[in-house]
C-alpha cells in the first residue's frame, strides 16, 4: 500500500513494488527503495525521540535520496524494510551492509525501529527473517552487530536472537559528532544453523506432548 504524507496512518505505509524477500507471520521483510522515500522520512522524523542518540536515520528527503543512492551498483549493501503484514505500516529497517566475500563472506548489520511499533515483538521477528536471508539467500558466515554498550534494547534483540558478544571496541564509531564506544556482537552460519535446529526440536517436542 501507498500512503499519503498527510494522513495519519497512511504516512507510514511502504510503497508496493519490490518482492518479499522473507516472510514471518505478522512481518513481511522486502528491499528499502527510493519509492519508499516519504514513507521512510516521515517514519523517521516520527521516531527521533527512539532513535537518538543511538542511530541517525536520514530524516529529509534529500538526504534519504543520497543514502539510497549509494545502493546503486553496489553489491556490498542491502537495506531491507520490515513491514507489518497487517496494513504495510513501517515497521524498522535492517542495514546489512559492507558485504564481504572471498575466504570472510561477512556482512554487518545495522537497524532500527519506527515508532510507535517499538517494543511489541515486530523486530525480533524482522531479525529472525534477516538472518535467514543473509546466511541462506545470500549464502554469508558471518553476521557482525556494533552496539553502544548503553542500548539496552539492541543489545537484548541480538542476544534473543542468538548473537554472541565478542569485544568491545572504544571509540569506534562517530555518531552525533561524538565517537562512541561499542560492543561487537556476532553470529555465524554454523551457530545459526545449530539454533534453528534446536527450536525445531523444541516445537516437535511440544507438538508430541500436546
Amino acid at each position: 500500500m501507498t500512503g499519503k504524507a498527510g494522513s495519519p496512518t497512511g504516512a507510514r505505509r511502504a510503497a508496493p513494488t519490490p518482492p518479499a524477500l522473507a516472510r514471518g507471520p505478522r512481518v513481511v521483510l522486502r528491499e528499502l527503495t527510493e519509492a519508499d522515500a516519504d514513507a521512510f522520512v516521515t517514519a523517521a522524523c516520527a521516531s527521533l525521540p527512539l532513535h537518538r542518540p543511538w542511530v541517525r536515520p536520514p530524516s529529509t528527503l534529500p538526504a534519504f535520496r543520497t543514502w539510497i543512492g549509494r545502493k546503486q551498483g553496489d553489491g556490498r549493501w542491502l537495506p531491507l524494510l520490515a513491514v507489518r503484514r497487517a496494513d504495510g505500516d513501517l515497521l524498522g529497517v535492517f542495514n546489512l551492509s559492507e558485504i564481504i566475500r572471498g575466504p570472510l563472506q561477512q556482512a554487518f548489520l545495522g537497524y532500527y525501529a519506527f515508532a510507535p511499533h517499538a517494543g511489541q515483538g515486530y523486530m525480533r521477528e524482522a531479525l529472525e527473517g534477516v538472518l535467514d536471508i543473509a546466511f541462506r539467500k545470500l549464502k554469508l558466515h558471518r553476521i557482525e552487530a556494533n552496539i553502544q554498550p548503553a542500548n539496552g534494547a539492541s543489545i537484548a534483540l541480538v542476544r534473543a536472537c542468538g548473537f554472541v558478544r565478542e569485544g568491545f571496541s572504544p571509540r569506534y564509531l562517530k555518531i552525533g559528532g561524538r565517537w562512541r564506544d561499542h560492543e561487537r556482537w556476532a553470529i555465524n552460519a554454523d551457530a545459526w544453523k545449530a539454533r534453528r535446529g534446536a527450536a525445531g526440536n523444541l516445537r516437535s517436542a511440544a507438538g508430541n506432548a500436546s
